[in-house]
Parts: C-alpha cells; sequence; structure tokens
C-alpha cells in the first residue's frame, strides 16, 4: 500500500499543499516548528480519525478558516482509492470516497493503513491507560473497520448508563422502596444489557489483537534491544475473575459463543459491581476501565523501565503494529517524526532496516545527519513564511 497523491487545505499551518509522494522513502527536513508533523498527522488522521497529539478536531483548522481539508488517492494492489475529509468548526465532518459522500467518516477507514511513530509515544509506556486503549482500538479498527461501529456502540451507551448513575443517585439508592427508584434501576438494567453486548464485542475484539500482536512485539523489541530484558504485553480487564480463563489462552481460535460467553461474565461483574457503581456514580466495568500492560523481564515497564528502555518499547509497540498489518497481506505506511533524534545509533539501524524493507516511508527530522545513510530517499524542505493573514509552511 502506498499514497500516491496527498493534500491539505487550512491544516494547522498549512494553507495548501499537495504532493505526490509515491513508494519508497520521503524526507521532510526542516527546523521544528515550521509544519514538518503537521503533514503526518494529517496523513495519520485520514488513516485514523483522530490526531496523534490532540483529543479534539479544532486545533487542526488552520486560524482564521472554517474547515480543514486531507486527501489521498490510496494504491492498495494496483487498486485506487481517493478519500478525503472535511474537519468542520462547530459542525460534524464529513468524508468523501472516489468523490462520492458517505454517510459517517468512520466508512473510508481502513482504505488507508498507518503506522506512526512519534516522540508522543513514550505516553504509551509511561503514560495513562487511556493511551494503551486508544493504541489498540486504532489498530482494532484499522484492520477491522467495523469494529468503528462497535466502538462508537458502546461510548454512546457508556454516556447514557454513566449519566444515569450521576443523575440518578439517589433514586438508584432508594430502589425497589420508591417508584422513581424501582424505575430508575429497570433503566438502569436496560443499560447494562446494552453495554454488555458491545462491550462483550470490543473485549473480544481487543483479546483477539493483543494475542495476535504480542509476539509481534516480542520480537522487535529483542531486536531493537537485544541487551535487554524480554518484553511482553497482556491484556488487564475490569471483568477480574468474571473472565473466563479460557479465553486468554494464545492462539485460541474464537467463535461466537466465546462472544456470547463474555457478554455473560460482563452481566454477572455489572450485578456484582452494582452497588459501588450506584454509590460512586461511575461505570466500573468494561473496557474503558481496561489495560495493556507492559512487561520488561517479571516488572512492569511503567515505573520501572529507564528511558531507553521505554523508548525501545514504544517503538516496538509501533513496529509491532507494523508486523500485523503486514501479516495480513497489505503494507501500511510507515511514518516516523522526528524519532531518529531521539535514538542512538544501533536503534537508528534497527528502524532503518524495518523501514528500508517497507512500500513506503514517511520521515520528517530537523537535521539530516539523524537520519541512517543507509535510508536512500526523496527529500523535500519544509519553512515557515510569514504573510499577512499569519505564518504558514511551505515546502520548498
Amino acid at each position: 500500500m502506498f499514497v500516491r497523491k496527498f493534500s491539505v487545505r487550512d491544516f494547522r499551518s498549512w494553507d495548501a499543499v499537495t504532493l505526490e509522494p509515491g513508494p519508497g522513502t520521503t524526507l521532510f527536513l526542516g527546523p521544528n516548528g515550521h509544519g514538518k508533523t503537521n503533514l503526518l498527522e494529517a496523513l495519520g488522521y485520514l488513516a485514523t480519525l483522530s490526531s496523534h497529539r490532540v483529543s479534539t478536531d479544532a486545533p487542526l483548522i488552520r486560524a482564521g478558516a472554517s474547515q480543514a481539508q486531507i486527501g489521498a488517492v490510496v494504491v492498495n494492489d494496483s487498486r485506487e482509492l481517493a478519500i478525503d475529509v472535511e474537519i468542520n468548526d462547530g459542525k460534524a465532518n464529513r468524508a468523501r470516497m472516489n468523490g462520492s459522500p458517505v454517510r459517517r467518516p468512520r466508512e473510508i477507514l481502513g482504505v488507508l493503513r498507518a503506522v506512526l511513530f512519534a516522540p508522543e509515544d513514550l505516553s504509551l509506556v509511561r503514560g495513562d491507560p487511556g493511551d494503551r486503549r486508544r493504541f489498540l482500538d486504532e489498530l482494532l479498527c484499522s484492520r477491522i473497520p467495523r469494529m468503528a461501529a462497535v466502538r462508537a456502540d458502546y461510548e454512546k451507551v457508556l454516556r447514557q448508563r454513566s449519566a444515569l448513575l450521576k443523575t440518578a443517585g439517589g433514586a438508584l439508592r432508594r430502589g425497589s422502596r420508591s417508584t422513581d427508584g424501582a424505575s430508575a434501576l429497570a433503566t438502569l438494567d436496560v443499560w447494562d444489557g446494552h453495554l454488555a453486548v458491545h462491550g462483550a464485542e470490543l473485549l473480544a475484539g481487543r483479546l483477539r489483537l493483543v494475542d495476535e500482536l504480542g509476539p509481534h512485539v516480542a520480537g522487535a523489541y529483542r531486536d531493537i534491544a537485544p541487551e535487554s530484558r524480554p518484553a511482553s504485553i497482556a491484556y488487564r480487564s475490569s471483568l477480574g475473575r468474571s473472565l473466563p480463563p479460557e479465553l486468554l489462552e494464545p492462539g485460541r481460535a474464537w467463535v461466537r459463543e466465546d462472544v456470547e460467553l463474555l457478554e455473560a461474565s460482563f452481566l454477572n461483574e455489572l450485578a456484582q459491581a452494582r452497588q459501588r457503581e450506584i454509590d460512586r456514580g461511575v461505570c466500573l466495568i468494561g473496557p474503558h476501565r481496561d489495560d495493556l500492560e507492559l512487561h520488561l523481564g517479571d516488572q512492569p515497564a511503567k515505573g520501572f523501565a529507564s528511558h531507553g528502555e521505554s523508548w525501545s518499547f514504544a517503538l516496538s509497540l509501533r513496529l509491532g503494529a507494523f508486523a500485523l498489518q503486514r501479516s495480513d497481506g497489505t503494507d501500511p505506511v510507515l511514518m516516523l517524526d522526528d524519532v531518529f533524534a531521539e535514538l542512538d545509533r544501533r536503534r537508528r539501524r534497527a528502524l532503518a532496516a524495518v523501514a528500508a524493507d517497507a512500500e513506503q516511508v514517511l520521515i520528517t527530522a530537523a537535521v539530516a545527519e539523524d537520519v541512517p545513510a543507509e535510508l536512500e530517499a526523496a527529500r523535500f524542505s519544509v519553512e515557515a513564511v510569514d504573510t499577512p493573514s499569519g505564518r504558514t509552511s511551505k515546502l520548498g
């Protein structure tokens, strides 16, 4: 897979630019703060419908503009598909495929598969569980686009159920002793059922993903840091002991009955946690409370890994994602955002070896010397210029 043509308008610092990178390696060189990362961020947005730098879309729109536009022509097995997204200020975003509007932007997910390694990825090791859940879900939705709808349905139900726990706490505590309490409990039962249905499917997808991803992450870490302790990943579910242990068996061939078993386990755990949830007014059970555990040897990476080990683990998660998607039969686009400067010579060479074998690689760097000489690349310079409407970026 590669991007044959790529364009942005009014995205971050970019007024308008069109590129035709093609297969191979493309290097964007320029001082920090001049707009290099914005290009990779825009392409990453097309692949995931989210930014790796901010949690909301508003900062992505160039100052003074009402919308940003990103488009790409993606080639996969000699088949071309054009996708584009409008990021709107104050209203819903819109997307098109081959020029035709789609009902929801998430319908373009899977057209472009991309793996982006950026300095922000250190949070995958040192940050909150939400960063790791997002990593899993973006990879899951890229490989299985329908999971984006499952994830959206789960989050919608979670919001409704959370609102009920928060606003009807008094009635829920009175329970069946009062009319409003009985009504609130009946409503909570309904939301429990919906949460279990969507949560079980999302959880099943994550469990399968971690099982498949684990060996690739371990192998990538072994290649990058052979002198270090072995790396491993594991999924920690809020279902606790209600999670059937047989569903954690490596290489399990999942069937529909497994998802139904998860749903029953989910409902059981919700029943046990009900009073605690009512007392606290929050949802305590579900994929939104889970975590991807990272281990070096028998110790958790968070809190025990050195700076170099943390960087190596974060890089291994991305390289593992790349290798897993490649095993599906398609090379994702590999994007490396100003990361060579953070790596020593040996790690640079290890990353360069992966990049040299990828169908398409996009790299940013502030200093050309940071990029390993083994990587031959088409080069573009990026610089910021001051205009009457503000500072913008341009290619040289």
